[in-house]
């Protein structure tokens, strides 16, 4: 029996090929639908993948983007005990750490001069935190480097601050624009659902507020990413109705300029090691992957264009599969992951430029280098380029979040014993 390509699309079942039909007439997806597209398999998962890197094709073209960038985790004390976070310490246990402020400063500047444009600053919920703090790092960082783009604070982070500071979380918000924040991480997002999310992480930011600090963001022209976390205890319509709600708070205000699904990350994490719930899964397999990725870009078309993978937490194969199912933005080279790392993350803490490059390029694509607000720099279309300074140095010279904890000057002292 011959077999041929258009037998083989035949074969397509009609409901999955009149919603993909519908994404490509650059209509809207709906949750119903996103589930649909959520149990495609043989043909129709092709499809869905199809689809996804011809809607990505339209929008942003044969680009892959990233960022020369720094993360600055400066602090692992949190007051808070989420079950997927392997990268916190309570302030009683050994292992804790608290870079000053002059050590912050001291790693971007060292990144900046490495070719770094934006430094990513997140950090555990110190207990006793001055209520300043947050405003006085970016205040020393842009004294000493005004041009460096700080991204930086969680909207957890930003409700943090503004409880101790007691001011509003406008207020608080225009504080830190003030003091030198540029773009807030549009992280402690998980998943948007507030039952899910007093299971995995009791006490965190509630979806209100989150969606609070997000829209005040916004509001006053701070932008910020957006995120998801999945391959842990949700569903597919949680994940679906997660896309939608940053897909109607994007059509409100217009201030994500990317969304980052991010697999969860099982080895470490309390909730998996200690089997806390029922059914807990160990992060999305490849096709929940790939299918995830492929899904945000189709519902999130004609509002968010950058649809971002991690590197981090998929490995770098993974990473360029999903540059051909809906993702184009690569991240950022990040010199100091740590969040990942923690939770039993393999795949590195330093990506440099050159090897992002050879990526893209392996697979048919042009990679360029960004601004976190997705201005590009430049484009790296020609055969011979002159290496970044970042691609000349040794992993060593930024040493490990291993190495970190280690360190006594850095340890965290409570301020109550003080």
């Amino acid at each position: 029996m011959t077999t041929n390509i258009d037998s083989i699309f035949r074969n397509a079942d009609p409901i999955i090929s009149d919603i993909l039909n519908n994404a490509l007439s650059e209509k809207e997806i709906s949750v119903n639908d996103g589930l649909e597209l959520f149990n495609a398999i043989g043909v129709n998962f092709h499809l869905v993948g199809l689809v996804a890197d011809e809607l990505r094709k339209r929008r942003v073209g044969n680009i892959v983007s990233y960022v020369v960038n720094r993360n600055i985790n400066f602090t692992n004390v949190c007051i808070k005990q989420c079950g997927f976070c392997a990268f916190s310490r309570d302030f009683r246990e050994e292992e804790g750490y608290f870079l000053p402020t002059e050590e912050i400063v001291r790693r971007a500047k060292e990144a900046y001069y490495l070719g770094a444009t934006e430094v990513c600053i997140q950090a555990g919920l110190p207990p006793d935190m001055r209520g300043d703090l947050y405003e006085s790092i970016c205040r020393e960082i842009k004294k000493e480097i005004p041009d460096i783009h700080i991204h930086g604070f969680s909207p957890e982070e930003i409700l943090y601050g503004s409880l101790r500071s007691n001011v509003s979380i406008e207020e608080f918000l225009s504080r830190m624009k003030e003091a030198g924040v540029n773009t807030l991480p549009g992280t402690s997002a998980e998943i948007l659902d507030q039952n899910l999310r007093d299971k995995i992480s009791p006490g965190r930011i509630s979806v209100k507020d989150w969606e609070r600090v997000i829209k005040s963001a916004h509001k006053i022209g701070i932008r910020t990413t957006s995120t998801m976390m999945f391959g842990h205890v949700e569903t597919l319509e949680d994940r679906v109705k997660h896309i939608v709600k940053l897909r109607e708070i994007q059509k409100e205000t217009k201030g994500f300029t990317e969304f980052v699904p991010l697999n969860f990350i099982h080895t470490e994490a309390p909730m998996f090691k200690h089997q806390l719930h029922e059914g807990i899964r160990h992060g999305g397999n490849g096709n929940d992957v790939l299918l995830t990725h492929a899904i945000a870009r189709i519902m999130l078309n004609n509002y968010i264009n950058n649809i971002q993978m991690s590197w981090v937490k998929e490995g770098q194969k993974m990473s360029q599969l999903l540059l051909m199912w809906g993702a184009n933005d690569f991240g950022g080279t990040l010199i100091n992951e740590s969040i990942s790392t923690s939770a039993g993350s393999e795949h590195g803490q330093l990506l440099r430029p050159k090897e992002i490059k050879r990526m893209v390029k392996e697979i048919g694509r042009i990679p360029a280098e960004r601004n976190t607000e997705y201005e590009i720099l430049k484009k790296f279309d020609e055969e011979n380029e002159i290496e970044d300074k970042l691609d000349m140095v040794s992993d060593r010279q930024f040493g490990s979040y291993a190495e970190l904890i280690k360190i006594n000057k850095f340890n965290y002292k409570n301020p109550r014993k003080q």
